[in-house]
């Protein structure tokens, strides 16, 4: 037991008094009459609150900060003087903390003198990351108060709160910079604060900084002041009303390039000195997407800039601060002799993501994280609305397809979630940023726009928009939005349906969209034709069906559907389990959900698999692209589910020599190489082989046809990329050949030629397999200043058919020095694609789950990839009993992932697909080689 000195009891004692005296006589939030005994702050007296969500009964209204970050001791002080409102008489204020030493806290009156003369003591309740403050005078509900903390910590060595990055010069120097990342909870980590998305305030924020950096904020500089010993303080306008997640502010020494919209919106892009000459792309796309959404909104970006900055070590792709949007290097940095048409499509697809944040999310945000889809789903969705305007010629509208293709293969497992889903706790919350919530998010705001109209749509969302601006909002006030919307243009503008069936139908959006929102998974359409009749039924679609019965499962559906005769809109909504729909004529084939609009899968009878097998082998362009990948990946994900043979789907793919669209070439290439990696992993060398041949033969012609050049639209370069990399990942002579002429030259040069874009990676990925090559591209990974470049070069090194060499490269991650820690998920789960590395990174996670969870938290994107990628290619009984052994060996740590759920799924799909498939792919081959 520790000593306690008399001063220290005394202390406590009338603390014990003051407490006993506010719950007497102060009246509460009926939140907070929760038994206090039960939480104990780290002093052991009871913690006033009990919930992991704050009180509402004060709310902040202006935060004052001061932050002084040391980028040589590597510690920040700061002090922040926050206006208070309280809504109920209280003598406690409960607010966010964490990692964070409170030199001092006050209670000040109106007129900012203090409540009373005594220090007043903070308690700690670390496990919900909240501080209370106790006032000795009674706050009234009314009034207004200034909360003043100072406090002080060292600068995180995470990816969260206030945190430290380095970068090296050419030369070799390290240099320090200062950075935060607050989203969903760490804004806790840099200051006091009231860190929930309800709790908007505005900001006032002074930075101090030394002479050789700059300091940046959401706001621009009102003015910097000279205070002595070399310091700098520099003053930033208040902000507008916001969440804590969106404050932000750096400290470093990058340059910028600058330009203004056309309603004067000054935009500047930052990045270390030496890659500033990879600034000017996301430059020209932020002015040009900012302009865009400008008009669509029909809402003026409200803040008088907006800064993009790269930042050297980064865990997520971007992060959408109010006026400072922050970046991974590779999601902004644009180098035009490096960098891909894949890498160029990224890059704009990921400023257009941030930039609708500044409307969704942070004009307008999510009551709670329970519906961060809000933000996200709108985010991920306008990349596509945008870019397909503003530069048509990246082809977005391919990418869309792969993005609701992966959606579905996470929203047909059992451990899927609905949209909106139950957050509470910080890793709960981070759980929520996920595929549910981006893609599929995406995927039924693209249905919900195709069954409105893009005018419906679009005035809807503004109306949204404009209704809860510097405000919160939650699913409902979207769908009563569109709503009202929808009738003033459908009654007095006319439409597609009779307008009786249309208000009718709009009156019911809530409760259609409520069956996409609240209820997890994804339906499947079984079609059965009999003359003009269409036979129709729903139910949930499962790639692993569980005891309990999926029919209690139920959506309303906007149907449209293709024939041989005509296209037919949406003209039905399945509102019930089954239904019949008839043509007006008799047809040769039927094709549900035209252009993969609506998010389901679709499953026919036997005639109908017939008559589509046959017209694409027939007439393959009387079905849009869209509507020939969607059909392929129906076709596999109804293999795996067990509803359809294997035979069948790959003689639907037959036709794949006729076909020249991107899409569904590498929809059907996509498939069939991944049925070869999960073969090859279990060493079943007769169909390894067959299947490698036949893709091989059959694709021939494809791949000879490739260029080794950067020649061609986006779709025929991300084509050239993938099929050359499957080539030579699979032997193929003609392009072994190739690769290693280029790369010989490549080393020749030392590096200094540019190689093609497109095909850079595959070219190094040869020139890895032998140790020399190996060695040299570790080397030029080393020096590299280009992240887009270095991803290739750790990419290639990963490939490499040596266990030692991989081991290597493992522990190079884990030690952050040459590889840096942002970049260890992702080596982890290139080695575990690679058959040699797939057991060492298994065996790796497991012997370094302590430190990954350290680096990365629980619930973060990091330690989610880790655990998904080193299983996603198990696919044995035995394999599948070591994953599940090594996570109950954890589970006090990982009892609250849902991401568990998913990598064990996952096995259990690829031991059945091998049991329901293996037999009939050898037969099959073996026929067709034959």
């Amino acid at each position: 037991m520790p000593i306690t000195t008399p001063k220290t009891f005394i202390m406590h004692l009338l603390l014990v008094i003051l407490f006993f005296l506010e719950a007497q006589f102060c009246v509460q939030s009926s939140d907070s009459n929760s038994p206090a005994g039960d939480n104990l702050a780290t002093n052991g007296l009871p913690f006033p609150w009990s919930k992991v969500r704050l009180p509402n009964y004060i709310v902040p209204v202006h935060y004052h900060l001061l932050i002084h970050p040391n980028l040589t001791t590597l510690r920040f002080n700061g002090s922040v003087k926050i206006e208070i409102d309280v809504k109920n008489n209280t003598n406690w204020v409960v607010l966010h903390s964490k990692n964070l030493k409170i030199f001092t806290a006050t209670v000040l009156d109106e007129h900012e003198a203090h409540l009373s003369d005594k220090v007043l003591s903070v308690l700690e309740y670390p496990s919900h990351e909240q501080i209370a403050i106790f006032s000795p005078k009674i706050l009234t509900s009314g009034e207004k108060y200034f909360l003043y903390l100072e406090f002080g910590a060292p600068l995180s060595d995470g990816f969260y709160g206030f945190y430290k990055s380095t970068y090296k010069t050419k030369a070799g120097e390290t240099r320090i910079l200062a950075s935060t990342h607050f989203e969903p909870t760490s804004a806790r980590m840099a200051l006091p604060c009231f860190d929930e998305p309800i709790f908007k305030a505005n900001y006032t924020v002074r930075i101090r900084r030394g002479p050789s950096h700059i300091a940046l904020s959401n706001m621009p500089l009102e003015q910097t002041v000279e205070i002595g010993n070399g310091l700098f303080e520099d003053q930033f306008e208040v902000s507008v009303k916001m969440s804590s997640y969106l404050l932000a502010f750096i400290v470093c020494d990058f340059r910028s390039v600058s330009g203004m919209t056309a309603t004067g919106i000054n935009i500047s892009i930052y990045a270390v000195p030496e890659k500033w000459h990879q600034t000017h792309y996301a430059l020209e796309a932020a002015l040009r997407l900012m302009e865009f959404y400008e008009q669509y909104f029909n809402i003026l970006y409200p803040l008088p800039k907006l800064d993009l900055i790269a930042i050297p070590d980064f865990q997520s792709g971007a992060m959408e601060n109010w006026g400072l949007t922050t970046y991974r290097e590779t999601s902004l940095l644009y180098d035009p002799d490096i960098s891909s048409a894949s890498d160029k499509l990224w890059v704009t697809m990921v400023i257009g993501h941030e930039l609708a944040h500044q409307w969704f999310g942070n004009l307008v945000t999510m009551e709670w994280w329970n519906d961060i889809w809000l933000n996200e789903g709108f985010a991920r969705y306008m990349e596509f609305v945008s870019l397909e305007a503003v530069y048509p010629e990246l082809k977005v509208e391919d990418h869309f397809l792969d993005t609701c293709f992966g959606a579905i293969g996470r929203d047909s497992l059992n451990s899927s979630r609905p949209i909106s889903s139950l957050a509470e706790n910080p890793t709960q919350i981070k759980e929520m940023f996920d595929t549910v919530s981006y893609d599929k998010g995406a995927c039924i705001l693209h249905m919900l726009r195709n069954f409105l109209t893009n005018e419906g749509f679009q005035n809807g969302i503004i109306r949204y928009l404009r209704r809860f601006r510097y405000s919160n909002a939650r699913n409902e006030d979207l769908w009563d939005s569109l709503i009202k919307v929808c009738h003033f243009i459908y009654m007095f503008r006319g439409g597609f349906y009779s307008r009786r069936i249309l208000l009718q139908q709009y009156t019911n959006l809530k409760k259609i969209m409520y069956t996409w929102t609240i209820q997890k998974g994804i339906p499947l359409i079984t079609v059965k034709r009999q003359g003009r009749k269409l036979y129709i039924g729903q139910e949930r679609f499962l790639k692993i069906v569980l005891p309990d019965d999926p029919s209690c499962y139920l959506w309303h559906i906007p149907l449209a559907y293709k024939t041989s005769h005509s296209d037919h809109e949406v003209k039905h909504i399945l509102t019930t389990k089954s239904d019949v729909l008839t043509l007006d004529e008799e047809v040769d084939w039927v094709k549900l959900n035209s252009d993969m609009n609506g998010y389901y899968i679709v499953h026919y009878d036997e005639e109908g698999w017939n008559a589509l097998t046959e017209l694409l082998s027939a007439n393959h362009t009387a079905l849009s692209f869209k509507d020939r990948a969607s059909l392929i990946h129906n076709a596999f994900q109804l293999v795996t589910a067990g509803r359809l043979s294997l035979n069948r789907a790959l003689d639907l793919i037959g036709y794949l020599k006729s076909e020249t669209h991107n899409v569904p070439l590498l929809q059907g290439l996509g498939y069939l190489q991944s049925f070869y990696k999960l073969i090859d992993k279990r060493n079943i060398a007769d169909v390894t082989h067959n299947l490698k041949t036949y893709i091989l033969q059959y694709f021939r012609d494809v791949i000879d046809k490739q260029s080794w050049s950067d020649d061609g639209m986006v779709s025929d370069r991300r084509l050239r990329e993938e099929v050359l990399s499957l080539a030579c990942d699979f032997d193929y002579p003609p392009c072994l050949e190739k690769a290693k002429q280029l790369y010989n030259s490549w080393v020749e040069s030392n590096g200094t030629i540019s190689l093609p874009t497109d095909v850079s990676e595959t070219v190094y990925m040869v020139g890895a397999q032998d140790d020399s090559g190996w060695a040299y591209l570790l080397e030029k990974y080393g020096v590299s200043m280009c992240e887009t470049e270095k991803s290739k070069f750790l990419s290639a090194l990963a490939s490499s058919k040596d266990s030692e060499k991989l081991s290597r490269l493992l522990h190079l991650g884990m030690d952050g020095t040459l590889i840096k820690t942002q970049n260890l998920p992702s080596l982890i789960y290139m080695v575990a694609r690679n058959p040699v590395g797939h057991f060492l990174a298994w065996d790796f996670v497991k012997k370094h789950w302590n430190e990954l969870v350290e680096k990365f938290p629980l619930g973060s994107f990091g330690i989610r990839n880790i655990i998904v990628g080193t299983v996603t290619q198990f696919s044995s009984t035995e394999e599948l009993r070591e994953v599940e052994d090594f996570f109950k060996s954890i589970t006090e740590q990982v009892s609250e992932l849902r991401v568990i759920q998913v990598a064990t799924e996952n096995v259990e799909k690829n031991i059945m697909w091998l049991s329901r498939n293996l037999e009939t792919m050898r037969t099959w081959l073996q026929q067709r080689l034959n």
